[in-house]
């Protein structure tokens, strides 16, 4: 009895530690001009973003990541994803909010921090 309780809770662990690998979505800019990756937090929709930049011709570079700023911060509890539009150029992303059908677009403002709309429908 002993070893089916140790076995479901073992299995119990496993389904959580997958539930938190998922905590956040990831995607790239749909322009290829960029190279940037948008990053959402599934739960609270709070967003971020990072990119790629050079220091010198003699680093490997850094990874400059951007703050969440005005609409792009932990909001309301949902299950939140991120949409590339298939525009080549655009900078931007589409969050939604798949429990409610809400859509911000989200995008980096002044190489200083992520930003969003406001949420519609």
């Amino acid at each position: 009895m002993a070893l089916r309780g140790s076995v479901a809770l073992l299995a119990a662990l496993v389904m959580c530690s997958g539930a938190l690998a998922e905590s956040f979505h990831f995607m790239p800019a749909p322009s290829q001009e960029l190279s940037r990756i948008y990053r959402v937090d599934r739960l609270t929709g709070e967003m971020g973003a990072c990119a790629f930049a050079l220091k010198d011709e003699n680093s490997v570079g850094l990874t400059l990541c951007y703050p969440a700023g005005e609409g792009a911060k932990a909001g309301e509890p949902g299950d939140y994803m991120l949409v590339a539009s298939n525009h080549r150029i655009e900078a931007g992303i589409f969050r939604v909010n798949r429990r409610t059908g809400d859509v911000s677009v989200c995008y980096v403002r002044g190489d200083q921090e992520i930003v969003c709309s406001p949420a519609a429908r």
